[in-house]
Parts: structure tokens; C-alpha cells; sequence
């Protein structure tokens, strides 16, 4: 499992605390917030942390077919239209994700941006890559930044993208 923008790490210990049996790895490019989910990282077995940009650990670092699952929770929304450009989720990173999956892998999403939800989901209709579906939380914990969004009454999107693999 790979927690996309892990950030202080929380969420991914918590993941892998309550699966053992699972290897997880946590992206983030800001040092203060690698520090930190390197601190909860030191002390369990099954959690690593990688100071690094996404989109280039996707594209470049993550083998083909290596990858049970992406956590994508709470990207940056770029609202500004002339920073759309900017937001991480595009066809071309779909298409990484796609590539670092393994069989039936998925990409999990979770944000408080409707706009940028739909949008999501519109590029992954488009990417042809993926089944898409919600799920519940059930059987996650519950992130800092959803945590806080809920207090405030914000609404929170969930959107699971499974891989498919084309018909040959």
C-alpha cells in the first residue's frame, strides 16, 4: 500500500497498525511532515516513508504491477482555474498508477473538493484504465484532514478506482 502525500504520517500508521500482514509506504515531499511519519514509522515493523515528489515516485520509482493499493486522500485542489494544471490527478498520472498496480489494484481518493471530485472522476471515465465506485470508511481510519472537514460539517467524497486490464 502507498499512502500518496502521507504527510505527518498518522493516517498510514494507523493503516498499518490494524494490518500487520501489509507493507506500507508513505510519499511526501515536505521535510517537517517526513520527520514526523518517520517518527511513527520507527516504531513499526511494516511502514517506510520516501522524501519525494508523487508523481515522480508513481512515474519512475514504483515497479510495474507492484502496488495493491494508492491512497490519495485529500490531493490539493488548485481552485484557482489558472492553477487547474497544477491539481495531481490527470491522465497521465492515471496512466502511472495504472501501470504500478497490480491486477484488480486500487486507487482510493478521498477529498472535500466537489468540483475536483468530479473532475477525477470524469478523467478516469475518459482514461478507460478503471471501474469506478465509492466505498465506505469502514474499514479505514480516519485521516487528520478528514477529522478537521468533518468538524467543520464539510462534506468528504470517496472514490475507488480499480484497475482493469484491456481485452485483448
Amino acid at each position: 500500500h502507498v499512502d500518496l502525500g502521507c504527510g505527518d504520517g498518522a493516517y498510514l500508521f494507523a493503516l498499518a497498525e490494524q494490518t500487520p500482514q501489509k507493507n506500507f509506504l508513505g510519499t511526501e515531499r515536505l521535510l517537517h511532515r517526513v520527520k514526523k511519519a518517520c517518527r511513527k514509522a520507527d516504531k513499526i515493523d511494516n511502514m517506510r516513508v520516501l522524501r519525494i515528489e508523487t508523481s515522480y515516485a508513481v512515474r519512475y520509482l514504483l515497479p510495474a504491477g507492484s502496488v495493491e493499493m494508492f491512497h490519495l486522500l485529500f490531493p490539493d485542489p488548485w481552485e484557482k482555474r489558472r492553477h487547474h494544471q497544477r491539481r495531481i490527478v490527470g491522465l497521465e498520472f492515471l496512466r502511472a498508477i495504472h501501470t504500478a498496480l497490480a491486477p484488480e489494484g486500487v486507487l482510493r481518493v478521498v477529498t472535500d473538493h466537489s468540483d475536483y471530485f468530479d473532475k477525477i472522476q470524469e478523467v478516469a471515465a475518459r482514461s478507460g484504465d478503471f471501474q469506478i465506485g465509492t466505498n465506505g470508511t469502514e474499514d479505514y481510519p480516519v485521516s487528520t484532514f478528514e477529522e478537521k472537514f468533518k468538524q467543520q460539517g464539510m462534506d468528504i467524497y470517496r472514490l475507488e478506482l480499480r484497475k482493469v486490464s484491456p481485452v485483448t
